[in-house]
């Protein structure tokens, strides 16, 4: 089971949303990520929503790498 905490992970006006509410997002939802973050994540790879992001192959590409030097 995975959980998280929404507080931490969240700007405040989303950690009460739903998860459909959340997914589709704008990225600048997530804790750390401001409107111009968002900006630039859309121009450079056309990402728009949190959904997006989390589809991100260069990301997930990234996350396999750091979890294999992880693993060592």
């Amino acid at each position: 089971m995975v959980s998280i905490d929404l507080d931490k992970v969240l700007d405040k006006a989303w950690a009460d949303k739903d998860l459909p509410e959340i997914l589709a997002a704008p990225v600048a939802a997530l804790k750390g990520v401001s409107d111009r973050d968002g900006e630039l994540l859309e121009q450079a790879f056309g990402v728009r929503t949190v959904a997006d992001l989390a589809e991100l192959k260069c990301a997930r590409w990234a996350q396999a790498l750091a979890a294999l030097d992880a693993a060592k």
